[in-house]
This record gives structure tokens, sequence and C-alpha cells, in this order.
């Protein structure tokens, strides 16, 4: 069956949500498309570039602008797979991103709905169409392995420390 226009930018944000995964970063990905055209990509970088602001969709935004000669992406969809934070939700405001397409929810900070809703504010000069749910369930096995591997990383760390702890007694 072929793929729906919104889980072909998916499938890109998943390929970018890889690519931070290869780096050891949570697997969250980001693509800004304009008249059916991918514009700009991102990826999670924060621990890589020691960058609080290293989101994947601060990235794509800034590389979104550089190509649209403006701050204002008014004729952009953003494609993330995790419900954006407060941070990148109120940059995609700030952006005038009319559309936001998301793989997965995020309970613990998402700011599209989970937790609070910042791209539908009445008060905002500016609110955000959002669809969700688009391949969620690649998008939530992705950040679920993703964990799962780095609590194994953990244990095994703490394993072999306390062996090394135990051998020298």
């Amino acid at each position: 069956m072929p793929l729906t226009e919104e889980e072909k930018y998916m499938k890109e944000a998943i390929r970018q949500a890889h690519k931070a995964w290869k780096l050891g970063e949570v697997p969250i990905g980001c693509v800004i498309v304009r008249d059916g055209r991918i514009i700009a990509r991102g990826y999670n970088r924060r621990n890589t570039d020691k960058n609080t602001l290293a989101h994947a969709e601060l990235q794509a935004i800034r590389r979104a602008s550089r190509i649209a000669g403006d701050w204002r992406l008014e004729d952009c969809t953003i494609y993330v797979t995790l419900e954006p934070c407060q941070m990148c939700a109120g940059a995609i405001v700030q952006a005038r991103i009319p559309r936001l397409v998301i793989g997965s929810r995020n309970p613990k900070a998402g700011c599209a709905g989970s937790v609070l809703n910042l791209l539908q504010v009445p008060a905002f000069n500016h609110q955000v169409e959002i669809r969700e749910g688009v391949l969620e369930e690649e998008c939530s096995v992705m950040l679920t392995n993703f964990f799962r591997e780095l609590r194994e990383k953990k244990k095994e760390k703490q394993k072999n420390l306390e062996e090394k702890e135990d051998g020298s007694i």
C-alpha cells in the first residue's frame, strides 16, 4: 500500500531521528515542507552540541528560515516524530508555521496537547493546526527501544563497576 503524503514526510523525520540515535541522542527528528518539497531537516543534538537549544525542531526552523529568506514560515508544514516541548512549540508559533504533524505524543513534556497546548492559545496572534498519530507506532517504538537500550547500557556499566570494585578489595 502506497504511503500517504503525511507518511512520506514522517518517514523522513524518522530517518532524521535515527541520525540522533546513532549519536546516542534521544531519537527525535523533524522536517519542514513547503510546496510539496522538504526544505529543512533537523534532529536532536543536545548532548552532542552541549546545547539546550539543539532540538530537532529548532534546527529545522533555523534552516527553513535561511532557505525561505524570512523568519515567517507561513506556507510550511512541520513534521516531528515526538510532540514538541514548550520551547519548540513556542518557536513553531513564533515562526508562524500553520500546520504541525506529530508522530507520537509526549505525555511528560508535550506542549501540543499532552501537558499543555501552546499551539492553540486563543490570545496568541497565531494558532497552529495539529495533526497527530502519523506513523505513531513506528515513532513510539523507536523511542521505547532507545530508552530500553539506554537502561541496559546503564545496568551493564553499573555491573562492570561493581565487579571492578569487588575484584580490587
